[in-house]
């Protein structure tokens, strides 16, 4: 049970490690602090999956380093792959693109980022699971299980939140009647932005954590524009077919009677009066 509580509790490490290094780096580029992340905590769970992967798939091949190596590149772009994948099915929203970047595979993984995933990943074997594991065999029973019980809360209370949050990305959307929509589309957008972000602090720190999920709500905004558009259109169209189908049958009904009325005059005509009869 011991290991149990001593994997989570490396797993937890590393994702707060990867957050620490992925947050710097953005910041660093930005220029700006951003904290890089979906949660609302301080960790990066794909870090701590990948730390603990290579912790439990490689620890039989710390004796060749460049295997090692090629094996935590496979190992960590495959679940940077499925990651990004998954996450896009669940929240309709890709959260990271390297399709600018050479040597990707669908914009999810590319040749820039596996490769300093290679050499964490010898970082971790070599260096940090051996001092980690150091300070964690120094905690007691008690203390790694209170410890461990209290991170254990604290991320699924910030998975289940920060779920919620994110799920507004897709409600947001499907709450939208796109045949009602009469607003031109930076109308829409602006509608869709206060749904998204308004005042709650967890979505402006995501918009700024994932700036492609502003273009995918403006993409979003652009494609119920245009629905609407295409709906109103097609209904204008329906109405005048109506309308032309209606006046269409109202002449062809009052020739038919006009016809009709024309016939029995004649006929009336034709008739022999009673007197010319006597």
């Amino acid at each position: 049970m011991r290991n149990v509580f001593t994997y989570f509790m490396l797993f937890f490490i590393y994702a707060i490690l990867g957050w620490i290094i992925e947050t710097t780096l953005v910041s660093i580029e930005k220029r700006k602090f951003v904290n890089r992340g979906f949660l609302i905590g301080p960790y990066c769970p794909i870090y701590g999956f990948g730390g603990l992967a290579i912790t439990i798939l490689l620890k039989n091949y710390t004796k060749d380093p460049i295997v090692l190596f090629l094996m935590a590149v496979i190992i960590c772009g495959t679940l940077e792959y499925f990651t990004s994948y998954i996450m896009e099915k669940i929240f309709k929203a890709r959260w990271w693109d390297y399709s600018a970047k050479k040597y990707n595979i669908n914009g999810r993984i590319c040749l820039e980022t596996v490769v300093p995933f290679g050499i964490l990943g010898c970082l971790v074997m070599y260096v940090l699971n051996p001092i980690t594991f150091k300070y964690l065999n120094m905690l007691s029973n008690s203390m790694l299980n209170i410890i461990s019980a209290i991170c254990f809360t604290i991320f699924i209370t910030d998975n289940i939140v920060s779920y919620n949050v994110i799920s507004s990305f897709t409600k947001t959307v499907k709450t939208i009647n796109v045949g009602k929509i009469k607003d031109n589309t930076e109308e829409i957008t602006k509608k869709v932005r206060e749904v998204l972000i308004g005042k709650s602090f967890f979505n402006k720190r995501l918009m700024e954590a994932y700036p492609n999920l502003q273009a995918k709500i403006k993409e979003k905004a652009r494609q119920i524009a245009q629905k609407a558009k295409e709906v109103k259109t097609e209904m204008s169209d329906k109405v005048e077919s109506m309308k032309e189908k209606i006046t269409q049958s109202a002449s062809e009904i009052k020739d038919n009677i006009g016809d009709k009325v024309e016939e029995m005059q004649k006929e009336i005509r034709k008739k022999p009066s009673k007197k010319e009869g006597k």
